[in-house]
């Protein structure tokens, strides 16, 4: 395997392991708000999600600096992807609105 697929693995990997970190943390938020336990369910889901993405980081760079560079541009490129669709069907809460900062 040459070094341009090897780099185009790394940048396909954190677009992977941001899926899997920004997925997890949206399913987090939607079992945690109706929680008994709410702490137990964030801070658990925190440690699992930062546990693996950090893991995969250390993996997937392999001593590498370029592939580590790209990997975590792949997660940036997740964040971003992440934060367009649920930005897309975002409803505000009952009863929320806009702060006034004028007065």
């Amino acid at each position: 395997m040459n070094e341009a697929s090897r780099l185009a693995l790394a940048l396909v990997a954190g677009v992977l392991l941001g899926a899997v970190f920004f997925g997890g943390l949206w399913w987090t938020v939607r079992r945690g708000v109706s929680s008994r336990q709410p702490a137990l369910w964030f801070f658990g889901s925190l440690l699992l999600r930062s546990g693996l993405t950090l893991g995969g980081f250390y993996l997937v760079s392999g001593g590498d600096w370029q592939r580590l560079l790209l990997c975590l541009l792949g997660f940036v490129a997740a964040r971003l992807a992440a934060t367009r669709l649920t930005r897309a069907g975002r409803q505000p809460f009952p009863g929320a609105r806009e702060a006034d900062h004028a007065s």
